[in-house]
């Protein structure tokens, strides 16, 4: 298994990777789940845009995992020189990777592109359905320190 950084070539793929990662754990699932689909868009378009995001927003740090040409998953990052903090927005591996210790290699890979960019501290985020997720980050060294709410609103009916 290689990480590399991402390529152009690979948007398609982490696309689709994340619907089918996040299904089961999305705000934009939740939402859909209550509202319905939202301006004729279901919430898997509105998680794949998330990734044209990270893209738009840091690209030098995304990095993908692959193995034996297949891309089996990815991180993306942000970062905030000025405040020292690097920030993980999206963690997504393969369902048939999931539970070998990847997710755990991309944090870390992603941890030490902050170090190496002199950043001194990292945050992630997860919600709380997402057990996976709940038991990786801190066997990765975070420490909960918050926990938010999400609402949403039908601007039409009020």
């Amino acid at each position: 298994m290689n990480i590399r950084v991402y390529r152009p070539a690979d948007l398609e793929t982490l696309r689709q990777l994340t619907v089918e990662a996040f299904n089961g754990v999305s705000i934009d699932q939740n939402i859909e789940k209550r509202f319905g689909r939202v301006n004729d868009h279901d919430w898997q378009w509105r998680k794949a845009r998330q990734v044209d995001a990270d893209v738009s927003a840091h690209v030098a740090g995304l990095f993908v995992a692959e193995e034996e040409g297949q891309i089996v998953g990815f991180v993306t990052t942000r970062v905030d020189p000025e405040a020292g903090i690097g920030q993980i927005p999206h963690l997504v591996i393969a369902a048939g990777r999931r539970g070998q210790g990847l997710g755990k290699k991309l944090i870390h890979h992603a941890l030490d592109w902050f170090r190496s960019l002199g950043l001194t501290h990292a945050k992630i985020e997860t919600l709380d359905q997402n057990a996976t997720s709940q038991h990786l980050f801190p066997a990765c060294g975070f420490t909960e320190v918050a926990r938010q709410i999400h609402y949403f609103m039908d601007l039409r009916g009020v």
